[in-house]
């Protein structure tokens, strides 16, 4: 039997959790003060994933950069491919929170969304 110990991510609380598996089966999870605990237990022990958030670049726009979010999480071992897959992005501006950036990043079948707003650069009057 192995045993796996985690801090619970899901509230404030941090709750300590013991896993106990046996070969890739979760036997039991302790140490969860809710449901929620147990179930991210399950989850990170057999099937960790994660929201990946990063910038891309925007042009003609009033920033140079917009901050994005996959907008599901995707598996942990996808993560820097995502992040590889986003260094070459560049968006034209307006830019609005939730629009799709990057479809099926990575080949995870999860988009890429912007979670900022980003304007037109309104031209100067001289």
């Amino acid at each position: 039997m192995e045993i796996k110990n985690l801090i619970c991510i899901n509230c404030p609380m941090g709750c300590a959790l013991t896993v106990e598996m046996e070969g890739q089966e979760v036997v039991s999870v302790s140490g969860n003060t809710c449901k929620r605990g147990d179930t991210y237990a399950r989850k990170e022990v057999t099937n960790p994933t994660r929201i990946v958030t990063s910038t891309v670049r925007v042009a003609g726009g009033e920033a140079d950069m917009v901050s994005v979010k996959t907008k599901e999480d995707i598996p942990k071992g996808k993560i820097a491919e995502c992040i590889k897959a986003l260094k070459d992005v560049q968006v034209q501006a307006p830019v609005y929170i939730g629009d799709v950036i990057v479809t099926d990043i990575a080949g995870t079948g999860v988009d890429i969304v912007a979670t900022k707003n980003i304007e037109l650069t309104l031209p100067l009057l001289g």
